[in-house]
């Protein structure tokens, strides 16, 4: 069964992020890691991560000018994540750039390497992406996938087929506030508009009981999967 949950691990502390690790690894496997814990921690943080057993998803946002993001993907390839994040608004020059020099850089280091990811529209912008504009950008640049609202979900997937990945953050239970974000899905949206990945942040990093709210969402993720 594959790992479908990721954690964002949106705290301002190690200690902070490693509680929910000790306490929530191996239910959860995968973590995502942003400028909030990356800024302090850095290659700490990641590879506290690695060894614990877990994926590291770092959520970086890269949007620069194309030379300056193919040096950026060189350094990630050397932290030994899993997947990272560019912006598609970044261009195919940027996007070509950071695939190639991701490659390049695994295989002189002779690891696999990691997903490439295109932020679409952030979940907190009530704005629609482009769609069909969008798909052929990822399919000419040849990144892995994109990070989208499910609400777009099903149309990137008819336009992508099953190759690419979806991940979609700005997942919310049923019952718990939207707070920033405009466009939220519940795990049983996100699953059922064929979402490959789901991040949840605040819904379990603001629970009273993390353990359960965790094991609700996996059950729901899974029981639809199921077809239950």
């Amino acid at each position: 069964m594959r790992d479908r949950l990721i954690l964002a691990l949106d705290v301002d502390s190690f200690k902070e992020a490693k509680r929910f690790l000790d306490s929530l690894f191996p239910l959860i496997k995968i973590y995502k890691v942003g400028p909030q814990l990356f800024i302090p921690y850095g290659k700490e943080i990641i590879k506290f991560i690695k060894k614990k057993g877990a994926k590291v998803f770092l959520d970086l946002k890269f949007f620069d000018i194309p030379n300056t993001v193919k040096n950026a993907c060189k350094q990630v390839v050397n932290l030994g994540v899993d997947m990272f994040s560019l912006h598609i608004k970044g261009g195919p020059e940027m996007l070509k750039e950071a695939v190639k020099s991701t490659e390049q850089q695994a295989k002189r280091k002779s690891i696999k390497r990691p997903f490439l990811l295109g932020v679409t529209v952030l979940t907190s912008k009530d704005e629609r992406p482009k769609v069909g504009e969008i798909s052929e950008l990822v399919k000419e640049t040849r990144l892995d996938g994109i990070i989208c609202s499910a609400k777009e979900a099903k149309l990137f997937r008819k336009n992508l087929g099953r190759r690419f990945l979806i991940v979609t953050p700005g997942i919310r239970p049923s019952g718990f506030s939207l707070q920033d974000q405009k466009r939220t899905t519940t795990p049983k949206e996100a699953i059922s508009a064929g979402v490959d990945y789901l991040v949840v942040g605040r819904p379990v990093l603001e629970a009273e009981d993390p353990l359960k709210v965790t094991k609700d969402i996996l059950k729901e993720i899974y029981g639809i999967r199921r077809g239950n």
